[in-house]
């Protein structure tokens, strides 16, 4: 797939994403392999940057390859570095290597985030091979919680598995990856104890691997689908529609799951907030506002269009939008009942369900 698009120029790169359950599976090494594979083809390929954690066996796969050196940062008195991404558009290599695709930039970069690096790279029309740990893809953010007790902070906008032309699982049983923790290949001998206490624990493994193996299996149904399937059977395609409040936790939870459901039919999505007059900006708590601008930052990362409307009634907002947007399936939250009690007291509710009825648009209640 990596080789197919070197020979122009003119349109964007491919990208290609390493996705494991955790630090240690071999992501990493598995990249540095295939650049040399690449390499032994006469493709110019280069690291743009690659985190080997002073591990040796990764450590020595770099030998041989041409690496860009890093963009030196000082910040808060330190001297960090970062992936220079002008030297890599300068020398425009044929594939550029670029780990760690959840990292956060220092502040003052040009991007917030490497995965929006790897996006202009891409858009200079150099291809990028990359990776991530399951833990960092934002929509599961909720569930990766559950599993390990730890909310990830560095993640990745689930349109960006959505972009990428091929997705690669690298699985490890649990007994082998806890194995090589105890040898001291993933950290360092004082971190292993405190690892085998929190996070490499067998039952917390299986379950991100479980996560693991269905994502990547989920981008593969979905571009079987949407490449093959949807060309020789035309059909509806669904687009969704997740109604929030400004209920932070709840509006986050609604926004993730349709961020997945929108996934996993590859389709469009919007998310709708109504300005109540009792939300107005003079009586809204400025807390709640700030929640309400992160959560639709969030969901334009995840892909969402935002359509924010200002009305009294919530249930002829949500229809007249839903019928604006050719909506298929509404999605409200079953814990916030506020928004559905609106619904339910309001006079048109059976307007609601027989103009939903009648549009062929459903109605999913979000856990």
């Amino acid at each position: 797939m990596i080789i197919e698009n070197i020979a122009s120029h003119t349109k964007k790169g491919n990208l290609k994403i390493y996705i494991g359950m955790s630090a240690g599976v071999g992501k990493t090494y598995r990249i540095l392999q295939e650049a040399h594979a690449l390499q032994r083809n006469n493709v110019n390929v280069k690291i743009g940057l690659v985190e080997t954690h002073g591990r040796k066996e990764t450590q020595d796969l770099l030998e041989g390859l041409s690496v860009i050196p890093r963009r030196e940062v000082f910040y808060k008195g330190k001297r960090l570095d970062e992936l220079d991404v002008n030297a890599i558009l300068l020398l425009h290599p044929d594939v550029v290597i670029v780990d760690e695709l959840a990292h956060s930039n220092i502040p003052g970069s040009k991007n917030e985030k490497r995965w929006q690096d790897v996006l202009d790279i891409i858009d200079a029309g150099i291809n990028v091979i990359t990776a991530i740990n399951i833990q960092h893809i934002e929509s599961i953010n909720n569930e990766v919680k559950q599993i390990t007790g730890v909310d990830v902070q560095e993640r990745v906008p689930d349109k960006i598995l959505q972009l990428a032309d091929e997705v690669v699982n690298i699985d490890l049983p649990a007994d082998e990856l806890i194995a090589r923790l105890k040898e001291g290949k993933i950290y360092d001998h004082t971190k292993i104890q405190q690892a085998l206490t929190n996070f490499f624990q067998p039952e917390k493994i299986l379950q991100l691997r479980e996560l693991a193996l269905k994502e990547v299996a989920g981008q593969v149904e979905r571009k079987v689908d949407y490449q093959i399937t949807a060309k020789q059977t035309p059909f509806r395609h669904e687009r969704f529609l997740a109604c929030i409040s400004s209920n932070h936790k709840i509006a986050q939870r609604i926004i993730r799951k349709t961020a997945r459901l929108a996934s996993y039919y590859n389709s469009k999505w919007f998310v709708l907030y109504v300005q109540t007059s009792k939300e107005s900006a003079d009586k809204i708590q400025l807390a709640a506002q700030r929640h309400l601008i992160n959560n639709f930052k969030n969901a334009t990362e995840l892909g969402a269009e935002i359509i924010q409307k200002k009305e009294n009634n919530i249930a002829a907002t949500i229809i007249e939008t839903a019928i604006e947007n050719n909506i298929t399936t509404i999605c409200l939250g079953k814990p916030h009942l506020n928004l559905l009690q609106v619904i339910l007291r309001t006079g048109i509710f059976n307007q609601l369900l027989k103009t939903l009825s009648k549009n062929n648009i459903d109605i999913v209640i979000l856990s």
